[in-house]
């Protein structure tokens, strides 16, 4: 009986496919332009194709209405590098907030899905491409990858 109850957590555990899901936090005083944020992703169990999805939290000392971000991921084996810049849109039209929360707002933004062999590791770099440095108001920055 035990066993099957142990079958039945790993396998619900394991439904929504999340491979990796972590966030850093950036520094009190502001965000360094050179100040890269760096994710490991193990190697995988599952070859298959990944959802990526960039997680950002930013509080009321932000000033602008978006972010620009530089993120880069390798694959390794094979030193397959991927470089992605991404605008992310903060408010609408109307200046109405697009994040979720009160004083700090989660942000999620996705990236291009990438094909994966079992064995594969990732390491993603995120760093910011703003004028102003070090930028105010970012508090975390997250990576998830998630089979699709």
């Amino acid at each position: 009986m035990s066993a099957v109850f142990g079958l039945v957590v790993l396998l619900s555990s394991c439904s929504d496919g999340v491979a990796y899901d972590k966030y850093r936090s950036t520094p009190v005083d502001g965000w360094e332009r050179n100040d890269t944020l760096t994710f490991d992703v193990p190697r995988l169990h599952f070859a298959g194709r990944y959802a990526q999805t960039l997680g950002l939290r930013v509080n009321g000392a932000y000033p602008f209405t978006t972010v620009s971000l530089l993120v880069e991921r390798v694959v390794e084996p094979g030193h397959r590098v991927y470089a992605d810049t991404i605008e992310c849109r903060l408010y609408d039209d109307n200046g109405n907030i697009l994040g979720r929360g009160v004083t700090t707002y989660q942000y999620n933004f996705t990236l291009p899905p990438l094909n994966l062999r079992a064995g594969d590791s990732l390491h993603v770099g995120v760093s910011h491409i703003m004028k102003r440095d070090p930028l105010p108001g970012v508090s975390d920055v997250g990576f998830r990858l998630a089979a699709e």
